[in-house]
């Protein structure tokens, strides 16, 4: 099977061309794992229309060489900056790109300094863009990675009993993901009971499950460097009270709404904008605050947005996360959150867990 980095540097040629560029360093640490394979932590990319290079330091020789099989590597002894003349000079690039959004100004001086024959030009989320549509390779592994989660939830809610801390929980459901495959969560795990999930964002804490209070929890394994995300809400309780079956069923209706209405090349600002008409219709459009999801993959946030002021278009074959919510302060709070794929013909969900939101315990 002929390697996906090979596709993937093609690509990116491609879009140096369109940018009358000789080469581009890559600094950006997804954006560098995407084109080589290199997973640790210190590394550029230097990438030309026939040469493709890795520097790093000795930590790493060993590793390049078997993660790295596309790329030439070019030994660190010193500083990056020692080195960028002998990659420059190896491709005989003259205009060079660089990364706008992760290089700082004391790097760019210095890369400057070191290679006075050279222009430098600032690129913006050229790689990020190519990120957005997932290869068969990266399907498969972000499938593999949200399987995990469903697993993983559903462990979790064969454990949860009246009285558990929120971060009890949040351990139990990081603990299965780390013992079943998972290299470790994809973000901090949200556990919130109570008036905490009407924070979207609030971290597991000291709260308590209790009966007849929402539950809602925000999750993620990371498999091989991929990221799920998962929400799901539940009534704690046999009995859902009639303003939690009332909310569960906007926030519900609005993401299926999104669900039908999504199709490949539409902004992600239309997008949000269908889960935003039924929560507004239904009296609540103040009390969902934030997009209707983001991208997926290497990067837990990651283009396309799908927020409400997004200009990102969806690609067939990008990964997003569809997540409205409502948020009543001092109450609680709903948000179903599922990821799923965009086709020309709509969406595919690939996330796994039942919404039946009533958790008897």
């Amino acid at each position: 099977m002929p390697s996906p980095f090979v596709a993937r540097l093609k690509n990116l040629r491609a879009k140096l061309e369109e940018k009358h560029l000789d080469a581009i360093l890559i600094s950006q640490a997804e954006n560098r794992r995407y084109l080589s394979g290199f997973t640790g932590s210190t590394g550029w990319l230097f990438i030309s229309y026939d040469k493709a290079l890795i520097a790093s330091d000795f930590r790493y020789y060993e590793q390049i060489g078997t993660e790295c099989p596309d790329f030439d590597l070019v030994k660190i002894t010193g500083l990056f900056a020692d080195v960028l003349p002998e990659m420059i000079k190896a491709t005989g690039a003259t205009r060079l790109g660089f990364e706008a959004a992760t290089v700082t100004v004391s790097q760019l001086q210095k890369w400057r300094a070191a290679t006075p024959g050279a222009r430098w030009f600032a690129t913006y989320e050229m790689v990020e863009y190519l990120r957005a549509p997932k290869d068969d390779a990266e399907l498969a592994i972000m499938k593999e990675a949200l399987a995990l989660t469903d697993r993983a939830l559903a462990h979790g809610m064969e454990h949860v009993r009246p009285g558990m801390k929120e971060r009890e929980l949040a351990w139990i459901l990081e603990s299965y993901m780390r013992t079943h495959g998972a290299e470790g969560v994809a973000f901090e795990m949200l556990v919130q009971t109570g008036p905490h999930s009407a924070m979207p964002h609030y971290s597991a804490g000291e709260g308590e499950i209790r009966e007849g209070e929402p539950l809602l929890i925000d999750m993620g394994a990371k498999v091989r460097g991929y990221h799920a995300d998962l929400t799901r809400t539940f009534f704690v309780g046999k009995k859902p009270g009639k303003k939690f079956r009332e909310i569960y069923d906007v926030v519900l209706r609005a993401q299926e709404a999104a669900k039908k209405g999504i199709r490949a090349g539409m902004v992600g600002k239309d997008a949000h904008a269908l889960a935003q008409k039924v929560i507004g219709d239904a009296g609540y459009g103040d009390k969902f605050g934030h997009g209707l999801g983001h991208g997926v993959g290497l990067a837990i946030h990651e283009k396309p947005s799908a927020g409400r002021i997004s200009e990102d278009i969806l690609v067939p074959g990008s990964l997003v996360t569809m997540e409205p919510g409502i948020y009543i302060p001092g109450w609680g709070g709903v948000r179903i959150e599922d990821v799923v794929r965009v086709t020309n013909d709509g969406v595919e969900v690939l996330t796994g867990s039942p919404k039946e939101p009533v958790l008897s315990i």
